[in-house]
């Protein structure tokens, strides 16, 4: 029973250490240390990636505007008892429009910082 514990115990002390080495190793991206150019250009790319990101939220949302605009007079036009084809097609794009800013306000361009990972 001894001999199983410290086997258990060995397993689960040692182990994960060496895995975690083995994976950065033959990974060709891990590099445990970044000169501070890298980290600088990581910086300003980063940075430039998150503006963009930005600028493409703020034209979605002034797009989504428009066709919520018109999708509302649409709506205004049709009765109880008619609903147009437009309106519906209109509601798909406001649809589809809403989901993909949602994405793009979830996109995270930060750059793992790897001078804190010791092998």
């Amino acid at each position: 029973m001894r001999i199983l514990s410290c086997i258990l115990l060995f397993s689960m002390l040692f182990l994960p250490a060496l895995g975690s080495q083995i994976g950065h190793e033959s990974d060709p991206q891990f590099r445990p240390h970044r000169s501070v150019e890298e980290a600088r250009r990581d910086a300003e790319r980063e940075k430039a990636m998150n503006k963009a990101r930005a600028e493409r939220i703020k034209r979605d949302t002034d797009k989504l505007l428009q066709l919520a605009t018109e999708l509302k007079r649409y709506v205004d036009k049709t009765n109880e008892n008619v609903l147009s084809v437009d309106v519906i097609k209109k509601a798909e794009e406001v649809e589809k429009l809403a989901k993909n800013i949602r994405e793009k306000m979830k996109e995270d361009y930060r750059i793992p910082d790897t001078t804190d990972i010791r092998p």
